[in-house]
């Protein structure tokens, strides 16, 4: 049984804390972020499963206060573990532990470095990321490679579908992992990093789409914010619709202008004019509007085919 100092946050810490947990591990100390009601508190809570256990719990804004510093000192930890933690941790933190500093991180590094990886790997289209068990450095992302598990996208993945995926993979990863880590006998690789990408943090406005894009961007883009993440629009104020569903949808354009109304389907949505390819728009909220199937908003609103949506219609 080891010692543990865990910095951890949202249901990918939880968990890891709940297998640490079952398997017998002494959690000495746990830091975490407060608790943030406007996520819509679909997450697991570290700090209430921490407190359930009888963990010490401290969320203090900055993990270099001096109460953490003092607290993760005292805990004399074998291993400092960083799950899902959204603060770069100092370097007088990742020198107190006796064995190693590790971060499991969601992406395989070096690609997708940063905050967001799940959102940015699905925006950029990809088919494949995973998990990445390391060691911590005082840049982020850029330690020594412990362990990896890929990950396969499939097209329909959601952003939240996606996580799942990784927060299975990623405790799986850690429970098979950690005791060579303990032993001395787990490999450590260091990352190339002329092949490292870096990703920041995304804002509720970094989901604005044109129809202009390619349909598969657009679609990318729809899930990989869709709920509970704050969603893929088109327009500004009164004339914002979000896009909550989509995909892309067989056939041509025929040369229709980007943003014209194709065709109403009953029960299934609307298809859409991009700059390359047909959308099939699923499910929308206009703006003081609830959100509903987008053949209901397209009828509500009078829209027939070849109606051209404008940027916000």
């Amino acid at each position: 049984m080891a010692r543990w100092a865990l910095f951890a946050y949202h249901t990918f810490g939880a968990r890891a804390l709940a297998a640490l947990l079952d398997r017998g591990e002494e959690v000495r100390v746990v830091v975490t972020h407060p608790d943030d009601p406007d996520e819509g508190g679909w997450f697991e809570s570290v700090a209430a499963l921490a407190r359930v256990h009888g963990v010490p719990v401290l969320a203090e804004p900055e993990p270099d206060a001096p109460a953490v510093l003092d607290a993760v000192r005292r805990a004399a930890a074998d291993v400092l573990l960083a799950v899902w933690y959204r603060r770069l941790l100092p370097s007088a933190l990742l020198a107190l532990p006796r064995v190693a500093a590790l971060n499991l991180h969601g992406s395989l590094l070096p690609a997708y470095r940063g905050r967001a990886p799940v959102n940015w790997a699905l925006v950029n289209g990809e088919r494949l990321t995973g998990v990445t068990l390391h060691h911590m450095t005082a840049e982020a992302d850029a330690g020594d490679i412990v362990a990896q598990r890929p990950v396969d996208i499939a097209l329909e993945d959601t952003a939240p579908a996606l996580y799942d995926k990784l927060v299975t993979a990623g405790v799986d990863l850690l429970l098979e992992t950690y005791p060579a880590v303990l032993a001395g006998t787990a490999p450590r690789v260091p990352q190339d990093h002329t092949r490292a990408t870096h990703y920041p943090r995304r804002r509720p406005e970094d989901g604005r789409v044109a129809w202009t894009w390619p349909a598969a961007r657009i679609a990318d883009m729809v899930r990989a914010v869709t709920h509970p993440w704050p969603g893929a629009f088109v327009g500004d104020g009164a004339a914002r619709l979000h896009l909550w569903a989509a995909s892309v949808a067989p056939g041509r354009a025929a040369g229709a202008p980007a943003g014209t109304l194709l065709a109403l389907c009953p029960g299934e949505g609307v298809t859409v004019a991009t700059g390359a390819g047909v959308l099939l728009l699923r499910r929308v909220q206009a703006a003081r509007a609830c959100e509903e199937p987008a053949d209901a908003w397209a009828r509500r609103c009078g829209l027939a085919p070849g109606a051209r949506l404008a940027e916000g219609a």
